[in-house]
């Protein structure tokens, strides 16, 4: 167990975190969730021991270990990938160096060897024997081959690093385990194998993570960073979110009875249950829902952005065809010979093991690159809105936010300062925020400006390039919301395995050898073993 006693943090008149008291216990796992700059990093820094607190303490039960997936990429650069594993059991690691050195000495003492004894004790005690094996095999599930183990970690890629401290992380059966974006630069594989461990693991895990089908496939509790406190709620985050969605429709409803209220989220509390029921976690949570207080649920006074896409003019039958496209990089191909009809009302995913050709494939939808070969055609009634992977040409300028979007108005009253800062005010730019220069914008606050930008040029054609890169829980929801809302047809690509599975309706996936075409829901994509094998095929 971990506890936090009376924990603030402050930063000049800045609270971040006041008078914090929560208990992490075994066998649990906590996703600590917060809007952008709420502290959730930090929070994890002070649990660590990498932070000091104002005021307060962390107390780690005695005799447990704590383990932290580390941030710094380049900390094992002149270590060996093997080695950098191991060095996750800190204790276990200085007794091999230690042992080593012993062993080494040309004038070994007596001395020495009743050293190495209890050395040897403590090292059979810790498991050592079986470290090197343990090690190399956390680093074969995480996709790392074998050839690699015994490379400097300066000679990886930086996506292989980050496995490689996750293997570090996860070493040695650690009592707390704390993740920090543990899923960033992982493949879908690796996140589902990361998954079955977290489900099989028995201690406590504490983690903060964006990808909401991660947080709901692996949380059993939710912290919510909100007004400088910590709450925490019973459930995944698609529980956490739903209820207090709920509660704040109920906080404004004063008509309806305080008995009318309660059987409401009763109601919706066994719904949730019986839906768990269909997860990983199964036994787990439904128990704990079955038991939860409703009294525990309550309104978040977090914000989503308002997200919604309407259409100028409906489209006609004919949305999109291409023909015979290719894309070459580097003299390989990035796809080749892809033939495509786009259907109205089609929502789809475009996915493929190299982001580079997904990016490719909608600069050239775009216009902004030429193909190698081949070419497209839209309908006569289309009118399109176009989310890039890379804005950064859009904010070079330093107009203020109103004066910024004005340019992407199409009416007069669009135009208006009014209606622009109401317009902005349903994105979050409220008050000041929206004079804000458009060369200063965070990265998240650039993707909602690209997103308002969509929204005022209502194409019945969007085209979107990962647009969850940078945004925060809130605003990813909101943008889930508003593409599964919106009536006309839609292009995506996103790492964000939630977003893909509610919203799309068909699955392209674009490989150097060909095109897979499927009409169905992400999940049953990827269940499907023929796909798989067909899929070997075309990446062979």
């Amino acid at each position: 167990m971990i506890s936090v006693n009376n924990l603030s943090l402050q930063f000049g008149k800045r609270v971040l975190f006041d008078e914090v008291n929560v208990k992490f216990v075994q066998g649990n796992c906590y996703g600590v969730i917060g809007a952008n700059g709420a502290g959730k990093s930090t929070f994890l820094k002070i649990l660590t021991g990498e932070q000091d607190p104002t005021t307060g303490r962390v107390e780690l039960e005695p005799g447990k270990r704590l383990a932290v997936l580390k941030q710094n990429h380049f900390e094992f650069d002149q270590f060996e990938v093997l080695q950098t594993v191991i060095m996750g059991h800190k204790r276990l690691f200085e007794i091999m160096q230690e042992k080593d050195a012993l062993y080494a000495k040309p004038d070994f003492s007596d001395a020495d060897g009743m050293r190495t004894a209890e050395l040897e004790g403590e090292f059979a005690d810790l498991e050592g024997w079986n470290a090197e094996t343990d090690a190399a095999t956390l680093l074969s599930n995480l996709g790392i081959e074998e050839s690699k183990h015994y490379l400097k970690m300066e000679e990886l890629s930086n996506d292989l690093k980050v496995r490689v401290l996750i293997a570090q992380a996860l070493f040695g059966n650690p009592d707390v385990l704390v993740l920090d974006e543990p899923t960033n630069d992982l493949d879908l594989k690796t996140i589902g194998w990361l998954e079955d461990f977290l489900l099989d693991f028995r201690n406590t895990v504490i983690v903060v993570s964006h990808d909401r089908h991660f947080l709901d496939t692996v949380c059993t509790h939710i912290c919510d960073i909100d007004y400088s406190k910590l709450n925490m709620f019973t459930g995944n985050y698609s529980f956490w979110y739903q209820s207090s969605q709920l509660a704040t429709r109920q906080r404004s409803d004063k008509n309806k009875k305080a008995e009318e209220k309660k059987k409401e989220l009763q109601d919706f509390i066994s719904r949730f249950s019986a839906n768990a029921s269909k997860s990983k976690q199964a036994t787990s949570r439904r128990k704990m829902l079955d038991n939860l207080n409703i009294e525990e649920i309550q309104p978040s006074s977090r914000k989503y952005p308002g997200i919604t896409f309407h259409q100028d003019r409906d489209a006609g039958n004919q949305i999109l065809s291409i023909e015979n496209l290719s894309k070459n990089a580097e003299g390989k191909p990035l796809f080749q010979g892809l033939n495509l009809i786009v259907n109205k009302g089609d929502k789809i995913a475009f996915i493929s093991k190299n982001s580079v050709a997904l990016t490719a494939f909608f600069e050239i939808l775009s216009g902004n690159m030429k193909p190698d070969s081949g070419e497209f055609t839209y309908g006569t009634t289309i009118n399109t809105a176009y989310l890039p992977n890379d804005n950064h040409a859009y904010f070079v300028d330093k107009l203020p936010l109103i004066d910024w979007l004005r340019q992407y108005a199409q009416t007069d009253e669009e135009k208006e300062e009014v209606y622009l800062r109401t317009f902005l005010g349903r994105m979050l730019f409220t008050g000041e925020e929206a004079l804000k220069t458009a060369n200063v914008l965070s990265g998240g606050e650039k993707v909602r400006c690209m997103l308002s930008k969509m929204m005022l040029a209502k194409a019945n054609l969007l085209l979107m390039d990962e647009p969850t890169n940078h945004l925060d829980l809130e605003s990813i929801t909101a943008l889930n919301n508003g593409m599964n809302e919106y009536q006309g047809t839609l292009l995506f690509t996103s790492h964000d395995h939630e977003l893909v599975n509610t919203v799309a309706n068909r699955i392209i996936e674009l490989t150097p050898n060909g095109i897979i075409d499927k009409m169905m829901p992400y999940d049953d994509y990827l269940a499907d073993a023929k796909i798989s094998q067909l899929q070997e095929e075309l990446y062979a």
